[in-house]
């Protein structure tokens, strides 16, 4: 069987210790082995420092970028490679697998881009000069500094493409060599992924680690950056880890999110803007298996359309074929551990004793394809409760799964606020009016608990992307629950990379500085 090892000081290393086994999470079949120790964090991190800081810092903005663009190609050669792979170890349908693929490609490449058009300056401004003395010769700078420290990077095990990449491509870009850690379950992709780029970046810039982080952390310092994807549970250990506290290491977390699809009382279902929400919730649902840290987990529903709803949902969710996704009829499969599964039957078990069921019961499928008794599956859910706002199983946990559940408000737009407000933190909620003054009230008080708020209207239908595709040129994270991260954004996606520090002098000299 494979043993995968990891990259780290410049080679390739096995690791020892005992071993732990990557399965398909359709068959269960073993698929390949890690080791769980044996790797010297220390010579990682020293190796880091020393070499992949001074040739990164090397080049300029522009030739970052150039080396990003190379790695998106690598990307698309090897596209049917890793697709495959995604399948396999992550339960992936081809479509899902696409979606993990190509989002890691087209992220890498607008950091690219914006790395040509940033060129070769030095610093990076942070707004304009201020005067701060009797005349204009004595002013004030705010710019980005390169920070001299090393970015370890956490990933989860839901997008192990799409999400080493979107936090690789800022921190690259920004000069900071980094070494990365995918969730050991689903590490194939990430792993692939770096035997590609390796031999394209400068030594250094970049190391990976597969399996367990073990002391990984013991080795952080002053100027490193930890940027963490996955459970609120391991978040709040990674903000308490004596070392981070110490050397007030940087952290950048997104944890939990229990995100919401609010309809606004304006809208038919048979609408345009209708059918972009119904077309939202069960995109959200289904895609990935409904294991998508943006995927939308509360509907809130005026109380005269609940029942059209619920029923539009019941009808479109009973033609979606769950099974072997390698199957090409096949629309979903199974989750990506059996952790996962074990937890998402724990959240349904908490859900439908507070709730009623809609669609689906508490998930029990026959997945298509699949030999009887193996796999992680569980079917799409729907819920509902009469109280969405006092629904403590609905606005507390986030079930990690294709699960949701509908409640009815009275349309005002204040209240739906309150809704998502509820969930204590978001990474991106939604709202579906055309009604312009109605989106403003919500937003007025949405826009505090939420990262990103969507808007879906009929003006925007045909080009949305939907509430689930994080884009890179808009920021990525959310406060409260969510983990109060904040990665992509575009350009403000390096500035978690970088120091931003207030320069104060002849204002000649400020300007030359930024030449």
């Amino acid at each position: 069987m494979q043993l995968l090892p990891s990259y780290l000081s410049g080679s390739w290393s096995p690791g020892s210790g005992t071993r732990q086994t990557l399965v398909n999470p359709t068959t269960e079949a073993p698929l390949a082995e890690v080791s769980t120790s044996g790797h010297d964090f220390a010579a990682a991190f020293s190796h880091a420092r020393a070499v992949g800081t001074r040739e990164l810092g090397a080049l300029t903005f522009a030739q970052r970028g150039a080396l990003l663009g190379a790695l998106a190609k690598a990307i698309h050669g090897a596209r049917e490679e890793l697709i495959a792979l995604a399948v396999a170890n992550g339960g992936n349908t081809r479509g899902d697998a696409k979606f993990d693929i190509d989002g890691g490609a087209v992220t890498l490449s607008h950091y690219a881009d914006l790395g040509a058009r940033l060129g070769s300056a030095p610093l990076l401004p942070d707004g304009e000069p201020i005067q701060v003395g009797r005349t204009a010769r004595m002013a004030g700078q705010h710019v980005w500094a390169p920070r001299h420290g090393v970015a370890i990077h956490i990933n989860a095990f839901n997008f192990p493409g799409w999400g080493l990449c979107e936090k690789l491509g800022p921190a690259l870009l920004a000069g900071m060599p980094v070494i990365t850690k995918p969730a050991t379950a689903t590490a194939l992709v990430a792993h692939r992924l770096v035997e590609l780029f390796a031999p394209l970046l400068p030594p250094g810039a970049l190391q990976l680690l597969v399996g367990p982080a073990g002391t990984l952390l013991d080795h952080v310092g002053p100027g490193d950056v930890v940027a963490f994807t996955g459970g609120s549970a391991t978040a709040r250990t990674l903000r308490a880890h004596e070392r981070l506290v110490a050397h007030a290491v940087r952290l950048n977390i997104e944890a939990d999110s229990l995100n919401a699809a609010v309809l606004g009382p304006d809208i038919e279902l048979a609408s345009e803007t209708g059918a972009l929400f119904l077309a939202d919730v069960v995109r959200d649902m289904t895609q990935k298996t409904g294991q998508k840290c943006t995927a939308i987990r509360r509907v809130l529903v005026p109380e005269a359309r609940q029942a059209e709803i619920e029923g539009a949902l019941r009808e479109r969710l009973a033609g979606i074929v769950i099974g072997d996704p390698a199957r090409e009829e096949v629309r979903m499969g199974p989750l990506a551990t059996a952790q996962q599964l074990r937890d998402v039957r724990e959240g349904i078990a908490r859900l439908a004793a507070e709730t009623t069921s809609i669609f689906g019961g508490t998930g029990e499928v026959t997945p298509v394809g699949v030999p009887a008794g193996k796999g992680f599956f569980v079917g799409p859910i729907v819920r509902a409760t009469p109280t969405p706002l006092a629904c403590a199983a609905l606005n507390d946990h986030e079930v990690f799964g294709p699960v949701v559940t509908v409640g009815p408000y009275d349309g005002d737009a204040t209240l739906a606020a309150q809704f998502v407000a509820r969930g204590e933190g978001c990474l991106v909620s939604s709202a579906y009016s055309d009604d312009r003054d109605w989106v403003a009230r919500f937003v007025r008080t949405a826009g505090a608990w939420a990262g990103r708020l969507y808007l879906g209207s009929s003006k925007m239908a045909s080009q949305s992307p939907g509430p689930g595709t994080v884009l890179p040129s808009l920021t990525h994270g959310g406060p409260g629950r969510a983990g109060g991260g904040e990665e992509l954004g575009g350009e403000r996606g390096l500035h978690t990379y970088m120091q931003r520090v207030a320069l104060e002098g002849d204002a000649s000299v400020l300007k030359s500085l930024l030449a």
